[in-house]
């Protein structure tokens, strides 16, 4: 007896899919949107979002009843099985945060002034023409360690030079650099 009245669920599916039967779909709703509203509600869900997921969940099967297998489940697992599908999209939206727009992340950054900009570059330009003076030995060190970004055992390898001596050229390298760049600033010319 029960499994003659899946059945005729089943069909009364098959017949909304096939033929947009207005009353097949209406039996359908009267008999399984206050279930489904219960077991919403029984889930944890007020009675206004467990009505609204009743709907939504008889939208979709008006519309997807042609999705509808009879062969993979009964009318009543396919229509609980949307409902369920629709309360974890509920409960996803809930459960993310709307995005705060005084959030430092969505603040877009200040325009640099131009003249910052400017010292940026003029900065940088000093500090090649300051690599430009080293000696040689020094400034092939310094380029390989910082522009190239090569360990200063590769360096030393590359060079076939004691790992020893490439350290003591890349120090003397930047203190040289430090040296010049902190009497350029004392004096304002940087």
């Amino acid at each position: 007896m029960v499994a003659d009245m899946e059945t005729n669920w089943d069909l009364l599916v098959r017949a909304v899919a096939n033929a947009q039967d207005k009353q097949a779909f209406s039996r359908l709703f009267d008999h399984y949107a206050p279930r489904v509203k219960a077991l919403m509600i029984k889930m944890g869900l007020s009675p206004d979002v467990a009505e609204e997921i009743a709907q939504e969940t008889f939208v979709i099967v008006w519309r997807k009843a042609a999705s509808f297998d009879p062969e993979k489940a009964a009318a009543s697992t396919w229509i609980f099985t949307i409902a369920r599908n629709k309360r974890i999209d509920r409960l996803r939206k809930i459960s993310r945060p709307e995005p705060d727009p005084h959030d430092p992340a969505f603040v877009p950054q200040a325009p640099s002034e131009s003249h910052s900009v400017l010292t940026e570059r003029e900065r940088s330009d000093r500090i090649k023409q300051v690599v430009e003076t080293l000696p040689e030995a020094q400034r092939t060190v310094l380029m390989r360690a910082y522009y190239q970004d090569e360990t200063q055992a590769e360096i030393a390898k590359a060079l076939n030079a004691p790992l020893g001596t490439v350290k003591s050229r890349l120090r003397l390298a930047l203190e040289k650099l430090r040296q010049t760049l902190e009497e350029e600033m004392k004096d304002g010319s940087l």
